[in-house]
């Protein structure tokens, strides 16, 4: 089976670098893509283990590309960890409605972010 993917739909360089350090630090394989255009047609190429999805992209929201994500019988096994630096409640709730498995602030401690990571990949990794 190998090691499991994460995708990362991130718009901001110095962010993007420092999640997916964490991720592969974790044991897993990423992915990052920029543009929300461009994170459907990965996500069509690819479908990742996990997608952490940015709410603020350019070209589509996260909240879009999450929706598209849930109406997508090929994608239906994707978990989606949101996150957000305009983090109100309303968005958590508005990223939950539309099918997110988790949603996290921006600035959140690294910890919280592999903790999520590892909840929704079932913790073990395949060696």
């Amino acid at each position: 089976m190998g090691r499991k993917l994460v995708m990362l739909a991130e718009d901001e360089d110095g962010i993007a670098l420092a999640l997916e350090y964490l991720i592969a630090r974790e044991g897993y394989d990423t992915r990052r893509v920029a543009d929300g255009n461009l994170v459907i047609e990965a996500l069509e190429e690819a479908p990742p283990d996990l997608l952490v999805l940015d709410v603020m992209l350019p070209n589509r929201s996260g909240y879009e590309i999450c929706q598209l994500i849930r109406r997508s019988e090929g994608l239906k096994d994707v978990k989606v960890l949101m996150m957000t630096a305009r983090g109100g409640e309303v968005e958590r709730r508005k990223g939950l409605a539309l099918g997110a498995d988790a949603f996290l602030t921006k600035p959140f401690a690294t910890a919280d972010l592999t903790a999520q990571i590892r909840a929704l990949l079932g913790g073990e990794l395949d060696a």
